[in-house]
């Protein structure tokens, strides 16, 4: 499991190109994406393709090939897999079978946010994704009385609404930080109130990754 930059093509560690270099094909969600990140390395290694769409039907393959002594990496578009992309069901199907599964440290959305936040560190809760409709009053229900921090990824397109939402279920008052395109030219770091973070963008245009921060109930 390799993580791979947010962005910056320089937040990539020597030994994540080291293993991409040796191993035998590498597993990633895009291949156009990818090829962009190994040629700027000069990394030539066939790729094929492991996502949302096609993990159930190929992670028995993947792992027969595994145990047949194929070295394979696993990449994302970027950042850590199996932190809300996939890499979950390779994993748990290689445990099954006591083969060896390693996970590089590097980068990972939700970290730099969460620090950067100015929200407490020392007790959180990684929400990923909400549900878009089924689940997510019952979920932001429950979380309204959550005391860790709270964090969150969401697409540009619904980050207005979702904060909409925060402020109906936590209160407008609650502090948060909004982190978006991490690492790249246009990285902004918005803080302040539900309310004031929420005018904010309602304001603008929201593009990029998102990362939303909420500190949790006092």
């Amino acid at each position: 499991m390799v993580p791979t930059p947010l962005g910056n093509l320089k937040d990539v560690t020597i030994r994540s190109l080291e293993v991409l270099q040796a191993v035998d094909f590498i597993l990633c969600e895009d291949t156009r994406t990818s090829s962009k990140f190994l040629s700027h390395y000069n990394i030539q290694k066939p790729l094929s393709p492991y996502h949302q769409h096609n993990e159930h039907k190929v992670v028995q393959h993947l792992a027969e090939q595994i145990q047949a002594g194929k070295n394979i990496a696993l990449i994302t578009d970027a950042g850590t897999p199996g932190i809300s992309d996939p890499a979950f069901l390779l994993v748990r199907e290689c445990a099954k079978l006591n083969l060896k599964v390693e996970t590089l440290p590097g980068a990972t959305a939700f970290v730099p946010a969460l620090v950067n936040s100015g929200i407490p560190t020392n007790r959180f809760a990684f929400e990923g994704f909400l549900p878009l409709k089924k689940g997510r009053h019952t979920l932001l229900t429950q979380l309204a009385t959550e005391e860790r921090t709270l964090v969150f990824y969401e697409s540009p397109m619904r980050l207005v609404k979702t904060l909409a939402d925060f402020i109906q279920y936590f209160g407008s008052d609650r502090p948060c930080s909004v982190s978006r395109e991490l690492t790249k030219m246009f990285e902004e770091n918005a803080r302040g109130t539900l309310q004031e973070v929420h005018d904010h963008f309602k304001s603008k245009t929201v593009k990029g990754e998102i990362v939303i921060v909420v500190q949790g109930k006092e």
